[in-house]
């Protein structure tokens, strides 16, 4: 029989429902996760199987739906926040950033925050500059917050699993391009570790780190061009941007001798320039060439499609950058 294969949304939906069914104190609570839904579908069915306490609409305020997770998390419950849009976290960043990632350390460890939040990032269809945003690298820079960006459903069902069992603040962010892809999903309960790699495909000339759609996008970059020139690449998956997996990468890099980080937030002060640095720093030894880096382009996003090709990565233009590091 065929493995079966769903969504990466339908296994991100199963992922939490799970969860809500093995453990009552988890819940959902955010914009658009009542009975009308949400236009990403993520929760669709969560108000008729466990009632609008559990699956509780908000107004449109994010920093009062980040509170509400935080105060609910302090007082043993398991939230998971919905926000919707990576772009309007700012909004919600006192709540997160200040409150939520350091309680635990200002209580000496007596108060637990186990609360996600999750948004949809990345760009889609010229949703244009507020609603494109990429920028999970912001808040793998604060002390207490762990930050989760999947790839594929396996790893979305898996890692949504982890996350809400986290005894701290996990942000987890969907791509809006990766929402419709299939993937092999079992149907039993399962998680995937926070902190460990997945190498998505072996190669021995190149290594590619690359996170979320862009993981997808360098494996279309290997299936329709180069895998044909007999460019050989290894594509690694952190999966988790923070804590993220030194030592696949760094195993990954001793093995091939070269290194592209594919990213689609912006390179200043990004996750990409964390990668770099990071292995000039413990490996250097291991690197035949200098590392090289390919993000969006550090600008506003624009709404035009043919503009809005031209800022993001794609494969076609993954494929160019791989051919010429390894022709160095």
């Amino acid at each position: 029989m065929a493995a079966r294969k769903i969504r990466f949304v339908e296994a991100l939906r199963e992922g939490m429902r799970q969860e809500m069914e093995r453990d009552e104190r988890v819940f959902v609570i955010g914009e658009g996760v009542g009975p009308h839904g949400s236009c990403f579908k993520q929760t669709d069915g969560f108000v008729a199987q466990f009632g609008d306490d559990r699956s509780k609409d908000t107004p449109i305020s994010e920093m009062a739906i980040s509170g509400c997770g935080v105060g609910a998390a302090m007082m043993g419950m398991r939230p998971i926040v919905d926000l919707m849009w990576i772009d309007f976290m700012t909004l919600a960043t006192d709540q997160i950033c200040n409150q939520a990632a350091k309680l635990n350390y200002m209580s000496d460890g007596q108060v637990k925050v186990p609360v996600v939040y999750r948004a949809s990032s990345g760009a889609s269809m010229s949703n244009s500059a507020q609603h494109s945003g990429s920028f999970y690298s912001w808040f793998a820079n604060i002390p207490g917050l762990t930050v989760v960006v999947p790839s594929t459903p396996y790893d979305a069902k898996g890692l949504i699993v982890s996350a809400i069992r986290e005894e701290s603040p996990v942000l987890y962010f969907e791509h809006k391009r990766l929402l419709n892809t299939k993937g092999e999903v079992p149907e039993e309960e399962y998680t995937v570790p926070i902190g460990v790699a997945d190498i998505k495909k072996e190669g021995t000339d190149i290594t590619v780190v690359a996170t979320g759609v862009e993981v997808k996008y360098t494996l279309d970059a290997c299936k329709k061009f180069l895998d044909k020139e007999g460019i050989s690449v290894e594509v690694v998956d952190p999966r988790t941007i923070w804590p993220y997996d030194k030592e696949t990468i760094l195993n990954s890099v001793k093995k091939t001798g070269k290194l592209l980080v594919v990213d689609e937030g912006f390179r200043v002060c990004g996750f990409a320039s964390e990668i770099v640095a990071m292995v000039c720093e413990e490996g250097m030894e291991y690197l035949k060439q200098a590392p090289e880096q390919y993000n969006t382009v550090h600008t506003t996003i624009p709404f035009a499609p043919a503009m809005e090709d031209y800022v993001f990565p794609n494969p076609a233009k993954i494929a160019d950058r791989i051919r010429k590091m390894v022709a160095k």
